[in-house]
């Protein structure tokens, strides 16, 4: 049996001087490849190397940054943390602060409701007290001026009252005040110092009917010439006669009198007194001195216009309107305060 040999044949050998040749071609271009990427890994190995520690330098200062970052942060937060403890402890104490002001508040109501303050007791007394004065000023003197001074001080004395109910006192007197300063009203001070003036012009003047009595006739027969010489009987009923018969000096004494009485009706502001007196002086005028002297008929003008002074004024029909509604206002309250007292007493048993 005829075995087949499967081994390929072998060829010749070549010769050993190409071989050489080509395998020493082969490892100088091996060589000139590996000096080449010797060089280029030894041109580029100072650069990987720069890079490298520019990164690493880099690294290190985004590190450093990132702890300092980090502390920052860590500050921060313990911060807030502070700040969450100062915000909770200023809320409790807000809250703390509203209820006791709440508490204050409900105090301050109760207090108001309860009673007056005394404070608030004595400025209304003293209001009524002024209230009565410049109505009784008025009223007794007709002095406008000193009434609304007195119903002015009223007034500045309820402003300070701190209930809010006397509100309405105060309206009525400012229409009490508006209501007297309306009323026009003569000075009295003037009036007498016209009379004083006249008193002592009226000591100058001269007397009324000197050598104004009738001569007497002669009689005719010889019995009426002897008795006419021890009595004379005459009839005359004019005012200078009657003055001639008087005193000389009686009609003037009674004039002075009766203007002195002026006077002190003009100070009291008695206006009937006033003008009574006035009237007398004026008939007393007549018979106490002559009209036809040029400063006795300027005297009488002067009489006549202190004759048509009106010294005092009509009373104002809101006058008292604003102290009986205090006294009625203070009433009120002061039996709410009886019923709340009692009503406490009641609720203690």
């Amino acid at each position: 049996m005829h075995v087949m040999d499967d081994t390929p044949a072998m060829d010749p050998p070549a010769p050993d001087k190409p071989r050489k040749l080509y395998v020493l071609v082969r490892l100088a271009v091996l060589f000139v490849v590996v000096a080449i990427g010797f060089g280029v890994w030894w041109a580029t190995r100072d650069a990987h190397r720069e890079d490298a520690q520019t990164q690493r330098t880099q690294f290190e200062a985004l590190a450093h940054e990132v702890a300092q970052l980090r502390g920052t942060l860590d500050t921060l937060r313990s911060r807030q943390e502070d700040s969450d403890k100062v915000d909770k402890s200023v809320r409790e104490q807000l809250l703390g602060l509203d209820r006791r002001i709440k508490l204050v508040e409900d105090s301050i109501a109760n207090l108001a409701d309860k009673r007056l303050s005394a404070r608030d007791a004595l400025t209304l007394d003293e209001a009524e007290l002024l209230l009565t004065l410049g109505g009784e000023r008025f009223v007794l003197f007709h002095d406008v001026a000193a009434a609304v001074a007195a119903y002015r001080q009223a007034d500045l004395a309820l402003s300070e009252v701190a209930d809010v109910a006397f509100a309405t006192v105060r309206q009525s007197v400012a229409a009490e005040i508006a209501a007297l300063s309306e009323l026009q009203s003569n000075d009295g001070a003037a009036a007498t110092l016209k009379l004083a003036r006249l008193r002592e012009q009226a000591q100058q003047w001269p007397a009324a009917g000197a050598g104004l009595a009738p001569a007497a006739t002669e009689p005719e027969s010889r019995l009426a010439r002897l008795f006419g010489s021890f009595v004379q009987i005459r009839r005359d009923d004019s005012a200078q006669t009657r003055a001639a018969l008087h005193a000389p000096n009686l009609a003037r004494e009674l004039f002075l009198v009766d203007l002195h009485e002026a006077q002190a009706a003009a100070l009291a502001r008695d206006d009937v007194r006033y003008r009574a007196a006035l009237a007398s002086a004026r008939a007393e005028f007549d018979a106490a001195f002559d009209r036809h002297l040029p400063a006795v008929a300027t005297g009488a003008a002067e009489i006549d216009a202190l004759a048509r002074t009106a010294l005092a004024p009509p009373t104002p029909a809101l006058l008292g309107a604003a102290l009986k509604e205090l006294r009625n206002l203070r009433a009120t309250h002061a039996l709410g305060e009886a019923k709340s007292a009692s009503g406490s007493n009641v609720e203690a048993k």
